[in-house]
C-alpha cells in the first residue's frame, strides 16, 4: 500500500552480461568474433517462419561468428523480445553445424519469478528444431509460461535462420 501511496513501483530490471561478456561466454577469451548481417529474401523469410513457427519481426538478422585459428567454432545471436510487457534479452549459441549449444539470459526486466531457471534452458540443448516444442520433449515452467514460450520461440528462430541462410552457404 505504501508503494501506491508514494507512487513508487518496484523495479525488476536485471542485466546479467554486456555484449562483450556474452561473446566471451559463448566463444572464450581468445576467440575472434565477427558480426555477420543477413538480409533474408521474402522467400527465405517465409521458410524461416515456417520452420520456426514464429514471425520474423525484422528483415535483418545478425549472427556473431566465433573463430579460433580461422576456424568457425560457433554462431551466436542476441535476441530481444517482450515477455509480458517488459523485455528479455537472450543469447542463443549454435555450434558450427547449427546445433543448439547454449542459451543464456543476458537481461530480464520482468519480475524474477517469471524468469526460467538455467536448468530449463539446458533441456533445450541437443534437440533438433522439430523437437523444440512444448508438445514434444520440452517441459514448461509453472508461473513462467510466457517467458519460456518467448525463449523457445527465440531458439527456434535462430536455428531456422541458420538452416535457411547459413547452412546452404557452407555446403
Amino acid at each position: 500500500m505504501a508503494l501506491l501511496v508514494f507512487g513508487v513501483t518496484p523495479c525488476f530490471s536485471t542485466v546479467y552480461y554486456s555484449k562483450d561478456e556474452a561473446m566471451k561466454l559463448a566463444f572464450g577469451d581468445d576467440a575472434k568474433v565477427e558480426m555477420q548481417s543477413l538480409f533474408p529474401t521474402p522467400e527465405q523469410v517465409t521458410e524461416i517462419e515456417r520452420l520456426a513457427k514464429v514471425k520474423m519481426e525484422s528483415k535483418l538478422f545478425s549472427f556473431y561468428v566465433g573463430k579460433k585459428q580461422d576456424q568457425i567454432i560457433g554462431y551466436a545471436a542476441i535476441e530481444s523480445h517482450n515477455v509480458r510487457t517488459k523485455p528479455e534479452t537472450l543469447m542463443v549459441v549454435l555450434d558450427p553445424q547449427g546445433n543448439l549449444r547454449q542459451v543464456v539470459t543476458l537481461a530480464f526486466h520482468e519480475p524474477p519469478e517469471y524468469q526460467p531457471p538455467e536448468r530449463w534452458f539446458n533441456q533445450l540443448l541437443n534437440h533438433t528444431l522439430d523437437e523444440l516444442s512444448f508438445s514434444k520433449d520440452i517441459q514448461g515452467v509453472t508461473g513462467a509460461t510466457l517467458s519460456t514460450r518467448a525463449s523457445l520461440n527465440s531458439a527456434r528462430k535462430v536455428m531456422a535462420v541458420f538452416q535457411v541462410m547459413i547452412k546452404p552457404a557452407k555446403n
